[in-house]
């Protein structure tokens, strides 16, 4: 297959994760393997993702709640869900919650790979993005819309792409501190202001409304803003 993706496979079970990322990784695919939904919010390495594997057995988080929200932040990306579960309405329930395909364990490796082959020709010939509103493209590093194209630096994609993943946009500002190359004191928390609103001019220069970021009061920031990720 000619479409190399990049995947991301969370499932609890060490061994069955292991074997799953080394099998698609030697069909040419970059995969990150973690053990939950958290794991995911807490990398800052993961900057574009083509595709998921989601375990609905998760500790934490459940693999149904991780889904939704990861339909309704990537609309266009390929999920696979692979549970032990077969019955037909935790299949119905898999698929209302943004899955493509819904696969019972225990699952062949080829038979994963089919699928995984058959969303990647779906991705490659019907990739869209939603742009009427303000794109991040973390191959150029910038913010796009309305006309305009805005520099950002790693740390500012970083958090962003961290918004678009957690629960309900919010992040706490801790996370933000360490996404920004920081860490806990007075003096960091207030340059952490300065730099969200910085990155506040930048997304309203893309488009976005006034105040696409928010600050709640003992807790952090959170994204008010819809974003979407350019090719």
């Amino acid at each position: 297959m000619s479409t190399n993706l990049n995947i991301v496979v969370i499932e609890d079970h060490d061994a069955l994760r292991d074997v799953t990322v080394a099998a698609l990784a030697g069909h040419g695919h970059k995969v990150i393997g973690l053990e939950c939904a958290e794991a995911l919010y807490e990398r800052k390495d993961i900057e574009w993702i083509d595709l998921m594997i989601i375990d609905l057995n998760l500790p934490g988080e459940g693999g149904l709640s991780l889904t939704q929200r990861i339909r309704n932040v990537y609309p266009n990306i390929g999920i696979i869900i692979v549970s032990a579960n077969n019955l037909a309405e935790h299949k119905r329930l898999g698929y209302d919650s943004g899955a493509d395909i819904y696969l019972t364990k225990p699952t062949s490796l080829d038979e994963l790979s089919s699928a995984v082959n058959a969303l990647a020709r779906r991705l490659k010939q019907s990739h869209k993005t939603n742009t009427s509103s303000p794109q991040i493209c973390l191959r150029s590093l910038t913010l796009q819309g309305s006309g305009m194209v805005v520099q950002i630096s790693q740390h500012e994609a970083s958090a962003l792409i961290a918004f678009m993943r957690a629960a309900d946009h919010r992040l706490e500002s801790w996370q933000l501190l360490e996404l920004m190359g920081s860490h806990g004191s007075e003096y960091t928390k207030a340059s952490l202001e300065v730099a969200i609103v910085r990155l506040r001019k930048k997304l309203v220069q893309v488009g976005a409304a006034p105040h696409p970021i928010r600050a709640i009061r003992n807790y952090g920031y959170q994204l008010c803003e819809e974003l979407g990720l350019a090719d």
